[in-house]
């Protein structure tokens, strides 16, 4: 079921002209819902940093990988994803719902063309709760309100931030809202963040991030892995810590180990 109603739909505007990291990551995934300023921003990208779109799909694969520990191993049944980007194979409601049927997801977003796609976010299984909120990482209260109405925060929730704190440039400012929102949750329950880095690409993702911006793009900063473990002070880090997200638990391979990408990650349990 969903609980928006075809009354709370209102009429966004696109701005197609300016490259969205939304956008760009569902160019980089194969998707479609991308626009000429997205993709040359995205080719962009790509050309001082070439393994980029592989840093695209570590986050993905990081996301199921994720959700099944936290679903099957942890018991985890509501799920607050804060930055939810355009929909594409394996969303946290399919790969939640799949386990447990009766799982509640609530998603996060502010850039229009994914509420526009909402619509495809909002199926969810028959037992279970999917919905959508359009609101901005940067007013917790109003997301943690909102968010309410779905979930019961007396009881544990996964709070997913992949690919969305990087925006938030202020450091000060970042901790403040993660805290903001770690307070708010119960014990037993996860944070999770996915964030871009520069540990890996050094001064070319700076450099990029650079570019993007003079594009247009919404501003983005690269953390380190100290800068990113030092979101979840005071929560139990989980093995193996800040890592890259083709990293972190990775399925049994007979290549050995998988190589870095850009994109660093952590999860960690409140106490």
């Amino acid at each position: 079921m969903s609980t928006s109603r075809e009354s709370d739909w209102q009429p966004v505007e696109l701005d197609a002209d300016r490259p969205h990291s939304a956008r760009i990551w569902n160019y980089w995934l194969g998707g479609k819902d991308n626009y000429p300023a997205d993709r040359e921003a995205g080719d962009m990208v790509e050309g001082l940093i070439p393994g980029i779109v592989d840093s695209a799909r570590a986050d993905r694969a990081f996301l199921g990988r994720c959700i099944k520990h936290l679903v099957a191993d942890a018991g985890i049944r509501q799920f607050l994803d804060i930055g939810t980007g355009l929909p594409t194979a394996d969303n946290t409601h399919e790969v939640t719902q799949r386990i447990a049927p009766e799982s509640r997801v609530v998603y996060v977003d502010n850039d229009p063309l994914v509420l526009i796609h909402a619509r495809a976010l909002l199926v969810s299984s028959p037992e279970g709760v999917t919905t959508y909120i359009d609101a901005d990482l940067r007013d917790p209260r109003h997301i943690l309100r909102a968010a309410a109405e779905t979930l019961d925060f007396t009881r544990p929730v996964a709070l997913m931030l992949l690919g969305i704190l990087h925006h938030i440039t202020d450091d000060d400012e970042a901790r403040k809202v993660v805290r903001e929102l770690v307070d708010a949750v119960a014990p037993g329950s996860y944070l999770v963040i996915a964030h871009a880095t520069a540990e890996v690409h050094g001064d070319a993702m700076h450099e990029a991030m650079r570019r993007f911006m003079e594009r247009g793009g919404t501003p983005i900063v690269a953390r380190d892995r100290d800068h990113l473990a030092s979101f979840f002070d005071g929560l139990e880090l989980l093995e193996p810590g800040v890592v890259s997200c083709s990293r972190w638990r990775p399925e049994h391979s007979p290549w050995g180990e998988p190589a870095e990408v850009s994109q660093f990650c952590g999860v960690a349990r409140k106490s």
